[in-house]
C-alpha cells in the first residue's frame, strides 16, 4: 500500500444560477491574475527605466516580490478599491489566480537563468475573457455530499449535481483511505468539470506474471506491437473524424471571424461553429484516452517489466507527412500513464535510450544495419537470414534490454555492440494528477523570443 496523489474528475450539471456563479468565480481568478501581472510588469518596467538613467542599488524602486503570499497580502490591501464586488465570490478564486501568476513568473525566471531545464518559458501574458475558464479551491466547504452520490459541494456556489456517480471516491473517503485536498472547476467544450485532488492509499494488484518482460514498440499502422507477438490495432479516432472536422472548418471559413488588423469581432454563428469544432476534438481526445487507459492497465496487470522507447515526439511531429497521424496516437499520453501505473502496481518500467537502434538491430544475431528505410516494413538480416516484421523485431530488442540489465544498478548495458549509448532504468513517479511530469513527453510553448521573454526585466530582480 502506498499513498499517492490522484485526480477524480466529474462532469457537472449546474443550473442557470449555478453556472453564472461558476463563471463569476473563474472571472474573479482571471481578474486577480491580470491585476497581479500588471503590478509586476509596472515594477519591472520602472526599475528598467531607472537603470537606463544610471540609477543603481538603493536609488532604484524596491523590487516587488513574486511569491503567492506577498501577492495575496498586497491584494488584500487594495481589493476594496480595485474590485468593490470582491465579496460576491470566494476568496479562493482570487488566491488561486495570484498563485498561478506566482508559478508562471517563477517558471519564467528559472528558464531565463538556466535553473529550469527544457524549452524556454515565455513571460506571462494577460488573460482575455475568451481564455480557458478555471478556478481552484483549497479551503472552504468543498467535497462530496453526505448520503448523496450525485452531487458535490463548492464554496459560495453550493451543491451542484453531477452527470455521473461519485460513489467510488465516496467509498474511499468513508473508509478513511482518501483525503480530498483541493477542488478545481474547469470549462471545456461546453461542459463544466470538477476535479478533486485526492491523497489516497492504493492497493493495486500485482501483475499476473511478475517474472515476464514485454517490449512495447509504438507505431502508426499499429498502435503498439508487443514482443509477445500481439499487435494492437490503431483505432484512428482522429482520421475517422476528419470528414466532419473538414466540413465544420469550411463552414467556419465562410462565416465572419475575428480580424486583429481591423479589430473585427467574430459573429455569433462563427462562435457556434467553433464550439462544435471544440466538442468534436474533445470527443476524439476522450476516445483516444480511453483506449490508452485500457491498454496500459492491461500491460501493467499482466507483465512484471515493461520496456519503452524514449521517443522524441516533438521531433517526430516536424515530419509534415506523418505529423497528424503521430499526434493522433498519443505517444506522450501512453508513456505518462505507464509511468504512474507501473509505480502503483510495483512493475518495473525500463526506458531505452533514445538513440538505441531497436529497429536496425537483428533480434536473432544482434547485427546492426547501417541503414533501414521507413518503407521497409519487413526486417531481413543479411547475416543470419532472419525475416521478421519490422515492429516485432524492434519490440523483441526492447524486451532483450531488460533481460540483460541488472536490477541492482541504475544503468544497463546495450546489446549488440556498436550502440555508443546506454539505457537507463527508470522508477516511475507515483503522482497522477492529469498533467505529465517534467521531461516526460510534454509539449510547451515554442522557444522564447526577445519579444516573449523580456530579458531586460531580469535586471529588476
Amino acid at each position: 500500500m502506498s499513498k499517492v496523489l490522484q485526480a477524480y474528475r466529474f462532469a457537472l450539471d449546474p443550473g442557470v444560477a449555478q453556472e453564472s456563479a461558476l463563471r463569476s468565480h473563474c472571472g474573479a481568478q482571471r481578474f486577480a491574475f491580470n491585476w497581479g501581472l500588471a503590478q509586476v510588469t509596472a515594477n519591472l518596467a520602472q526599475r528598467n527605466a531607472e537603470a537606463s538613467y544610471g540609477l543603481e542599488g538603493d536609488s532604484q524602486t524596491a523590487p516587488m516580490s513574486w511569491s503567492a503570499y506577498d501577492l495575496r497580502e498586497r491584494w488584500n490591501t487594495v481589493k476594496a478599491e480595485v474590485a468593490p464586488w470582491w465579496r460576491e465570490n470566494s476568496k479562493e478564486a482570487y488566491a488561486s489566480g495570484l498563485a498561478n501568476l506566482a508559478t508562471a513568473l517563477t517558471n519564467w525566471k528559472d528558464s531565463q537563468t538556466s535553473r529550469r531545464k527544457g524549452a524556454g518559458v515565455r513571460f506571462p501574458q494577460f488573460k482575455g475573457k475568451r481564455a480557458v475558464l478555471s478556478c481552484r479551491f483549497t479551503t472552504g466547504a468543498f467535497g462530496l455530499v453526505d448520503r448523496d452520490r450525485r452531487h458535490v459541494k463548492l464554496p459560495r456556489i453550493g451543491v451542484v449535481r453531477t452527470h455521473e456517480s461519485t460513489r467510488k471516491l465516496a467509498r474511499q473517503v468513508a473508509q478513511g483511505n482518501a483525503r480530498i485536498r483541493s477542488a478545481t472547476i474547469t470549462f471545456r467544450a461546453g461542459r463544466w468539470f470538477c476535479s478533486f485532488s485526492v491523497e489516497i492509499a492504493r492497493t493495486d494488484p500485482l501483475p499476473a506474471r511478475p517474472d515476464t518482460v514485454v517490449g512495447v514498440d509504438l507505431g502508426i499502422k499499429s498502435l503498439a506491437v508487443l514482443s509477445t507477438g500481439e499487435r494492437v490495432s490503431n483505432p484512428k479516432h482522429l482520421e475517422i473524424a476528419q470528414r466532419e472536422l473538414r466540413r465544420l472548418q469550411r463552414q467556419a471559413m465562410r462565416r465572419c471571424g475575428p480580424d486583429k488588423r481591423t479589430q473585427q469581432k467574430p459573429s455569433q454563428r462563427w462562435r457556434q461553429t467553433q464550439a462544435r469544432i471544440a466538442k468534436l476534438h474533445v470527443r476524439v481526445a476522450n476516445a483516444r484516452r480511453d483506449g490508452l487507459h485500457k491498454l496500459t492497465i492491461r500491460l501493467v496487470r499482466s507483465f512484471g517489466t515493461v520496456v519503452l522507447e524514449d521517443l522524441s515526439v516533438s521531433g517526430m511531429l516536424r515530419n509534415h507527412r506523418l505529423a497528424r497521424r503521430i499526434a493522433g496516437i498519443g505517444m506522450a499520453e501512453f508513456r505518462r500513464q505507464m509511468t504512474y501505473k507501473t509505480a502503483w502496481s510495483g512493475v518495473r518500467l525500463h526506458i531505452a535510450d533514445r538513440w538505441y537502434p531497436s529497429s536496425k538491430t537483428c533480434s536473432g544475431c544482434g547485427v546492426v544495419k547501417a541503414k533501414l528505410r521507413l518503407s521497409e516494413r519487413i526486417y531481413t538480416c543479411e547475416n543470419c537470414g532472419l525475416t521478421l516484421d519490422r515492429d516485432l523485431n524492434a519490440a523483441r530488442n526492447l524486451a532483450g534490454l531488460a533481460e540483460l540489465s541488472s536490477p541492482s544498478c541504475g544503468a544497463t548495458r546495450n546489446e549488440p555492440d556498436g550502440n555508443p549509448h546506454q539505457t537507463r532504468l527508470v522508477r516511475a513517479a507515483g503522482i497522477a494528477t492529469g498533467r505529465p511530469t517534467h521531461g516526460v513527453g510534454q509539449r510547451r510553448h515554442g522557444n522564447a523570443s526577445a519579444r516573449d521573454t523580456p530579458q531586460r526585466f531580469l535586471n529588476g530582480q
